[in-house]
């Protein structure tokens, strides 16, 4: 009989320990704190939630990364959650209902089935802000240029940022007519810039208006510097007002973050990111090195229908450990004051006092062995002329 290693965690399951730990809570707070200064309230979303509203607006995609369970109460089935979006826009649709617009945030642990990358964690902590019942750029700007600082508050100082609008995607798609089938073949193959396949797709495709079909091909091409954008608008300027207002909503949201040292912009037609479940301009923020997006959002309108509420929605997300996971960690400086053990009342009260005010202080116990620089201390009360005194350690 095998013996069972009881210390072993799942794969992509993982536990921090100090001093990680307290790396990630510092940056946690510091955080909540930034997004309350912009005016996002904090909201703390349930663990579980019944499957149904778990999965509302977000595909098929969540739906296989969500674990399943059986409610033992009530037999209906429920999820663990595997993102919080939707669990906000449930928050901002039911549970709130206000008329204007709403700010909300959020960060917590989050669990898959699956890990996004190949070696990824399954169990990420989530950190957001979602902004619900503003349809205007404005709003997208705002969301955009609070995804690129609190990247900068978790440590990232040089970010790219990847900028589409699957508005003009769908714009044509409509105006061409193409199948169901034939647009999400046509879809996968614009995300892998597969040219040769697109070219068949699209020759092969029964079209209703082959203008429309043959400027769903130049969106591969459409791709580079925000200089892009005025290429776009003279290439698609007879594809419809749709499609012009979408490319001038993207203009305005490059706008926001264009220009700045520690930000490059890249533009993207053909990405079609969340392209079931976003509705307008989609983002994401990239670093030197790594092929996957460390945050990404975008516009996702209308996501609260199904709680009786549609409301315009902006938002992004991120994944915190991993963000830290390419940060550098410097070597968090010895600070402590180490007490000895006495039951002197003049000790504990000067102990209390100490921690109040926002020290830490290590209290020694009966024969522990070791001393104030084994606990990490770089001070130490010592008794001095009948009075504790805080001295350095020697």
């Amino acid at each position: 009989m095998v013996e069972i290693e009881r210390w072993l965690l799942p794969e992509g399951i993982e536990e921090l320990l100090p001093p990680e730990a307290e790396r990630l809570e510092g940056v946690r707070r510091r955080l909540l704190d930034q997004f309350s200064a912009w005016g996002y309230r904090l909201v703390i979303p349930p663990l579980v939630e019944y499957l149904e509203s778990l999965l509302t607006g977000t595909g098929n995609d969540l739906d296989l990364k969500t674990f399943k369970l059986t409610d033992q109460l009530t037999g209906r089935l429920m999820g663990v959650r595997a993102d919080m979006t939707p669990q906000v826009a449930r928050i901002d649709a039911h549970r709130l209902n206000q008329a204007g617009p709403t700010r909300l945030c959020y960060l917590g642990t989050v669990l898959q089935t699956r890990p996004s990358t190949h070696g990824g964690t399954r169990s990420p902590m989530q950190v957001g802000a979602e902004l619900y019942g503003h349809a205007g750029p404005a709003a997208d700007q705002e969301v955009l240029r609070l995804m690129v600082e609190t990247l900068r508050g978790a440590g990232l100082e040089r970010v790219y940022l990847d900028l589409g609008h699957v508005g003009i995607y769908r714009a044509l798609a409509r105006r061409a007519g193409l199948a169901g089938d034939t647009e999400n073949r046509l879809f996968d193959a614009l995300q892998r810039k597969a040219v040769p396949e697109i070219d068949t797709i699209l020759a092969e495709a029964d079209a209703d208006d082959r203008a429309a079909a043959a400027l769903l091909r130049r969106l591969v091409d459409l791709n580079g510097g925000p200089e892009v954008l005025a290429e776009a608008e003279q290439v698609l300027a007879a594809a419809g007002d749709d499609v012009l207002a979408a490319l001038a909503n993207l203009r305005q949201v490059a706008g926001a973050v264009a220009g700045r040292q520690d930000v490059e912009i890249h533009v993207d037609l053909a990405e079609l990111r969340g392209y079931h479940y976003h509705t307008g301009v989609v983002f994401a923020a990239f670093v030197p090195g790594q092929g996957q997006a460390v945050a990404q959002g975008g516009r996702y309108d209308d996501i609260g229908r199904v709680f009786g509420r549609a409301r315009p929605a902006t938002g992004f997300s991120v994944d915190l450990r991993g963000v830290l996971a390419l940060v550098a960690a410097e070597p968090a400086p010895i600070r402590g004051i180490f007490a000895p053990w006495s039951d002197d009342p003049a000790l504990a009260e000067m102990v209390a006092e100490l921690r109040r005010g926002g020290d830490r202080v290590i209290q020694q116990l009966p024969e522990q062995p070791g001393g104030a620089a084994d606990l990490g201390c770089d001070r130490q009360l010592s008794l001095e002329n009948g009075r504790w005194q805080v001295v350095a350690v020697g």
